[in-house]
């Protein structure tokens, strides 16, 4: 029997209402920091291109959280690791909103970068304990809820934008929600510590864990593809809105919040599409929607036309990574904890790295072209995920 925690000791249902509470907590910092994008791009002057190379030091943060979160993970479990993170999460939205020139903005997000990471593979670390103790898949539903709150944290914006409350304030109140939330849920977390100590993935050297990580190549690049698209529409589609829709203030953020309503939607029926069609084929959909959404968006730069394609934008991404995360906790190399943080890392670069691109691209085009990249990297998630096997 070894030194495993036997899962028998925790009420599977509390452990997923804790540990999607915290989905929930995680998505809204980031929706609250994507919500004033541009309002922080106003204040500060920034142009699109300058806007990208600062958005570059989020990528930079999540590198450097690398080594940390993987060996804090792998030493004391994810169940310390991910209330502590995701506190840091929220301080370092706070501190966003007193940068006040562009270099303390680019500390702010790399710090910010750098929880967020942490928070990534701990918080999806306690989700494939969590869907361990179920008969069925259940990833989807915790990213749906991770996007539930981006919604809302997108409708918390909006109202705070329309009162003319500045990102400071507005992220005081979300420091407030997610203190209470963390201070709640935290208690009832699968405990891993001793099983993340002695998992012998752990002691392994860096050229051993590279070689048991090349199976989940494939997995990681649909995730970065796809998170690229989700990270892209989160920075720029209020600023798309705004610049190429040329829609009144008032209605700016009406595109995010229809992508952000179909992907929270779809995450919740992503399960049971894809234990009825399989994972290759939901995949493949997945970008083939993502693709098409973005073509009528910047085929069609109208109002209606790009509500449209956001719609579909959000379906498209929405399950590609949940998907991804629980076929990679299945994997047969390594362990589960191990297999998700090689994988979520990989997808979650895409996800930062994204954004600054689209900044560059826009910079150097136009912002309409910048979204043409966005639609390749959807039609990459179908090329990949075809040939994968899967």
């Amino acid at each position: 029997m070894g030194t495993t925690i036997k899962p028998v000791t925790i009420h599977k249902t509390t452990l997923r209402i804790a540990v999607g509470a915290l989905f929930f907590m995680a998505g809204l910092c980031f929706a609250s920091w994507a919500s004033r994008i541009a309002t922080v791009q106003q204040t500060l002057g920034l142009s699109d291109a300058a806007l990208g190379a600062v958005l570059f030091s989020l990528p930079v943060g999540l590198m450097l959280s690398l080594p940390f979160s993987g060996w804090m993970i792998s030493k004391i479990g994810s169940k310390r690791v991910l209330p502590a993170a995701i506190l840091g999460y929220s301080i370092a939205l706070l501190c966003l909103g007193l940068a006040h020139n562009t270099f303390q903005l680019v500390i702010c997000l790399a710090c910010y970068g750098f929880a967020g990471n942490t928070v990534n593979i701990s918080v999806n670390t306690q989700a494939v304990a969590a869907e361990g103790l179920h008969d069925k898949p259940i990833m989807a539903s915790f990213h749906g809820l991770w996007s539930l709150a981006g919604f809302t944290g997108a409708g918390i914006g909006t109202f705070m934008i329309g009162r003319g409350i500045d990102p400071f304030h507005h992220f005081i109140f979300i420091l407030g929600i997610v203190f209470v939330g963390v201070i709640i849920a935290s208690r009832y977390l699968y405990d891993d510590h001793l099983t993340a100590k002695n998992t012998p993935a752990s002691t392994l050297s860096i050229s051993e864990k590279l070689r048991l990580a090349i199976p989940l190549l494939t997995l990681g690049s649909i995730a970065f593809c796809s998170m690229i698209c989700e990270g892209a529409m989160f920075d720029w589609s209020v600023i798309y809105f705004k610049k190429v829709i040329a829609a009144p203030i008032a209605l700016q953020g009406v595109g995010f919040t229809a992508f952000m309503f179909t992907m929270a939607s779809g995450r919740f029926i992503a399960d049971f599409f894809a234990h009825r069609f399989g994972l290759k084929r939901t995949l493949q959909v997945s970008g083939a929607l993502t693709t098409t959404g973005l073509l009528v968006a910047v085929l069609f730069p109208y109002f209606y036309t790009a509500i449209a394609g956001f719609l579909l934008v959000g379906v498209g991404v929405s399950s590609v990574v949940p998907m991804v995360y629980s076929a990679a906790g299945k994997s047969k190399t390594m362990s589960a904890g191990v297999a998700l943080a090689a994988v979520s890392t990989v997808g979650f670069a895409g996800f930062l790295v994204g954004p600054p691109v689209i900044g560059f691209i826009a910079g150097l085009a136009t912002l309409r072209a910048s979204f043409l990249f966005i639609a390749i990297m959807g039609a990459s998630v179908v090329v990949l995920s075809s040939r994968a096997k899967l």
